[in-house]
């Protein structure tokens, strides 16, 4: 297959964002749209989102929010060319950084990512358990899917680092990991908000969406949650206009 064929454009939001991915392997879904729709940000921020891969939960949040100073972070140089061409298709402003989150500071500050330079994280780190996930053969791409035990710690660390006071971070996890994701926020952050997202009606949380302030005080609020197959039942309910983009989720303050 040629190269051009190994490449479909998709529509997300409702048709407002259009994007370039690969075929085959990792595709956009739900979870970077719902990461997108959980950010907190305000006109004139600088939102850094990493682990891009083609740019999809930033610029969702950039075409809700125009204005915001948006920074791609992602590993695979093939990504993020794609992220690039993605955010210039949809006229929207974005850098593009070929970076691993789990770099040091020095690899961060030569990028421009300073610590404390940064208002907003967004981040959907690879989270398959090893144990339960048979990872890809490619070393890139069981990277962007299976998370070691240090992952998770690595990544809140790079976004700790790089936050400003009080500013926000917001990820995506496995239900089932909130242990490791309250284990790895304890250190400098606080004011969490938990969101939990079913599949299905009266199962149980698939992911958790949290919310946490660098060095925030308030208490952790854990919200009701979300079941993402209400979207197929029926248009114009929470669900839908959630996915598309005409509506944030409630970690989002008023």
């Amino acid at each position: 297959m040629s190269e051009a064929a190994n490449i479909t454009e998709d529509a997300f939001l409702g048709g407002q964002l259009r994007l370039r991915q690969k075929r085959s392997g990792h595709r956009a879904g739900h979870d970077a749209i719902l990461l997108a729709a959980a950010t907190e940000a305000r006109i004139g921020d600088r939102v850094v989102d990493f682990g891009a891969g083609i740019g999809t939960a930033g610029l969702a949040l950039a075409r809700r929010i125009p204005g915001v100073m948006l920074s791609l972070v992602e590993i695979d140089p093939e990504l993020a060319a794609l992220a690039r061409d993605n955010a210039a298709a949809n006229a929207i402003a974005a850098e593009t950084i070929v970076l691993d989150v789990t770099a040091g500071a020095e690899a961060f500050a030569a990028n421009g990512l300073s610590p404390d330079s940064v208002d907003v994280v967004l981040m959907n780190p690879p989270f398959n358990d090893p144990a339960r996930h048979r990872g890809s053969p490619d070393r890139l791409r069981h990277a962007a899917h299976v998370a070691t035990e240090e992952t998770l710690h690595a990544w809140v660390h790079a976004a700790r680092r790089v936050l400003r006071s009080n500013g926000v971070l917001t990820l995506i996890w496995r239900a089932d990991g909130i242990t490791d994701v309250l284990a790895a926020l304890s250190r400098g952050f606080g004011s969490l908000a938990i969101l939990p997202v079913h599949g299905e009606v009266g199962r149980p949380a698939i992911r958790v969406l949290v919310r946490a302030v660098k060095g925030g005080r308030a208490p952790t609020r854990l919200l009701p949650g979300l079941t993402l197959n209400d979207a197929a039942r029926a248009s114009g309910n929470e669900m839908t206009e959630i996915l598309e983009g005409r509506a944030a989720l409630p970690l989002v303050e008023p």
